[in-house]
């Protein structure tokens, strides 16, 4: 009974999550348009977790001396780097197409283990990565030469090659018999990450008195220090931290796979609050990109069965490996 209260708790963390993250671009996007620079509202997200993170950072201060690797590829690739190319992204193209393209990010990690690591993936894996190809193809439009900006699609790219390299390199930790508390590395991630942008933005020439007006959405005016505490605050700390409390809670195939939702929380929230309309051939490629993300991360077998793996599954209470955590944004 406490198992299934345990699971059921998880499964709502894990939707939590889903829903938390997939708002961060709608909320970023009025902002950028109001005239700060996408570099700008990705420094006020990380620095603004930092601080609120800063207490869970304190009780963890024996990781600085522990794993600096770790911390320091969490703060470079899956914050400041993820953050800053997907923001940047969703400054030219829209959200929903910038997020779909992030969810490149499962296929490029089962490249990495079958041609960097030279270890066979399973055949499902490998069906479920063209299928996420071949929706993608569909979302960006090929038959027409590229439906979006072209800067744009790298840019989204870019914020899923950040986030394999972070995927890489904690699942070159994850054999060790003391993991790290992965609240903490989120904390010192975050620091590290706002460090990082505080040099590559550079605040001090942001326009502050953005924030002290409105932004428009949809027609519609928002205050603008609103949109700022639901990045901080929700699509931030609480997307983070739900998240990794769900994956302790439940397989982290299946935290994976509702993590999925994310992009359609996404895509939807654009629609209705940006007026970032999708044509049917688009809708359909991203149900094939979600269709193929789901099958390869839940074709990833436990790590202790032989035979081909997308991904080895870490022990209970430790972080994903990369094929399972390849959608967390």
């Amino acid at each position: 009974m406490h198992a299934s209260q345990g699971r059921s708790a998880g499964l709502g963390l894990a939707l939590a999550s889903a829903f938390a993250f997939g708002g961060s671009g709608v909320a970023a996007k009025p902002l950028i348009e109001a005239g700060l620079d996408p570099l700008h509202v990705v420094w006020l997200r990380v620095a603004g977790a930092a601080l609120v993170m800063l207490p869970v950072a304190w009780r963890h201060r024996s990781l600085l001396r522990g794993r600096p690797a770790l911390l320091a590829g969490f703060g470079l690739l899956a914050v400041a780097g993820v953050q800053a190319c997907y923001f940047a992204a969703i400054s030219r193209i829209p959200v929903g197409v910038a997020l779909l393209i992030e969810y490149l990010a499962p296929a490029l990690v089962l490249g990495w283990v079958r041609f960097v690591q030279r270890r066979p993936v399973t055949r499902a894996a490998a069906l479920g990565v063209v299928l996420a190809v071949g929706g993608l193809a569909c979302v960006v439009q090929v038959w027409s030469g590229l439906g979006f900006d072209l800067f744009g699609l790298l840019l989204a790219l870019a914020a899923a090659c950040c986030q394999v390299g972070y995927f890489v390199l904690s699942d070159h930790g994850g054999d060790e018999s003391d993991p790290a508390d992965p609240l903490g590395v989120i904390a010192y991630g975050l620091l590290i990450g706002a460090l990082v942008l505080t040099v590559v933005a550079r605040p001090w020439g942001m326009r502050w008195s953005v924030l002290g007006g409105d932004a428009g959405m949809n027609g519609g005016q928002v205050p603008a220090w609103v949109l700022l505490a639901w990045i901080i605050l929700v699509a931030t700390v609480l997307a983070y931290v739900t998240g990794v409390v769900s994956v302790r809670r439940l397989s982290p195939q299946v935290a994976g796979v509702v993590a999925c939702l994310e992009a359609v929380v996404a895509t939807v929230l654009a629609w209705v609050l940006l007026g970032e309309h999708l044509a049917a051939p688009q809708i359909i490629g991203g149900a094939i990109v979600l269709a193929g993300a789901f099958i390869a991360q839940s074709s990833a077998p436990k790590a202790s069965l032989p035979g081909p793996v997308a991904g080895s599954e870490p022990a209970s209470g430790d972080a994903p490996s990369p094929a399972d955590r390849a959608t967390r944004r």
